[in-house]
């Protein structure tokens, strides 16, 4: 009734108060629940209420159906990606009690692979083996991150197929769907830069300078999904969600939200919906216990969610849109294999 009152207070002054909506039982949030329900699934790293550990979880894309794929009492897990054809799984298994950090995690762990229901798990490498390791666009193939440089390695055989220099970049390395590109968080001019690689020459193309980082692929090849803090906030200020192509041009924000930190940016196989996860502290809650998993859909971005008065001034523009909220996880990713994808 409150927020009823606000909004319509404000128009009657004349002011277009946008916001997102994030109740439950909000007529515009159970409609978006209904039209992602069958939607495949999604897999995610969560804190078990059984065992304490990091184990991963997958859940309808609406919340419903969630279960422990893991349960491993033993390990910690982390930083699942299906497969480009959704039926496998790689991810990072950590000693017991490792703390999980939100910067090197890719650097931590043994590389594994299983079947997407986490069943049959193999060891691929060692502890600290096979760094940051992603799927080729035909999933025969990872592509690592290491000191020496990026390195191609065939998952049948563990022959190294190629090596070639960094070039700056230093973490989160991810495959584009047509195998022609890389992105990557590196230290190109300056610290905390996204950048885009050329696959074959190596050539690197900026695309969004100063605190941006988390980078992945919108199914497409041409744009990039990443988090960012832009300059000219108060304090230390707050990561948003925002999107560019793989030139630098384009830029937009998807969601921010004074207050939290938007992390875990993902999008659906058709490029629909978009995941994220909402921190009250920077990092994306690897080191505690994740943070609250929330689906959009693009259309509606920019999105702003609370008052976050400061951040309506930067961006007038921005829309009401219908956040659906689901459990606490960190490093979500979303696959329509198994499941309905119109």
């Amino acid at each position: 009734m409150m927020q009823r009152m606000i909004l319509l207070f404000a128009a009657t002054q004349g002011v277009l108060l946008a916001s997102a909506a994030f109740a439950a039982d909000d007529p515009r949030v159970a409609q978006l629940a209904g039209e992602v329900a069958a939607k495949g699934w999604i897999v995610y790293a969560a804190r078990s209420t059984e065992n304490g550990t990091w184990d991963l979880f997958v859940m309808r894309p609406n919340g419903a159906q969630r279960r422990n794929i893991t349960n491993t009492p033993d390990h910690e897990e982390g930083g699942p990606r299906f497969s480009p054809d959704g039926t496998r799984l790689l991810y990072r298994r950590f000693a017991k009690g490792t703390v999980i950090h939100h910067d090197l995690w890719g650097f931590q762990g043994e590389l594994m692979i299983a079947a997407r229901d986490g069943s049959a798990p193999v060891r691929v490498g060692a502890d600290k083996e096979y760094p940051w390791a992603s799927w080729s666009p035909d999933g025969k193939k990872i592509a690592c991150l290491t000191m020496q440089g990026i390195q191609i390695i065939d998952l049948d055989t563990r022959e190294l197929l190629r090596q070639f220099p960094r070039k700056g970049i230093y973490q989160q390395l991810f495959w584009s769907p047509d195998g022609q590109w890389f992105c990557g968080v590196a230290n190109a001019r300056i610290m905390w830069t996204v950048v885009r690689m050329h696959a074959e020459t190596g050539e690197l193309t900026i695309v969004q300078e100063f605190q941006s980082c988390t980078p992945d692929w919108f199914p497409d090849s041409t744009h990039i999904i990443y988090s960012s803090r832009p300059a000219g906030q108060h304090g230390y200020g707050f990561t948003q969600l925002w999107r560019s192509d793989g030139e630098g041009r384009e830029a937009r924000m998807i969601y921010g939200e004074d207050g939290c930190h938007i992390y875990g940016g993902a999008l659906s196989p058709d490029a629909k919906y978009v995941l994220f996860t909402r921190c009250a502290q920077d990092g994306g809650g690897s080191e505690g216990a994740g943070a609250p998993i929330c689906v959009m859909r693009m259309a509606d971005a920019p999105a702003i969610g609370g008052p976050s008065a400061d951040l309506r001034k930067v961006h007038p523009d921005a829309k009401e849109a219908p956040v659906l909220k689901l459990a606490d996880g960190w490093e979500p990713c979303w696959t329509y294999a198994d499941g309905e994808a119109k």
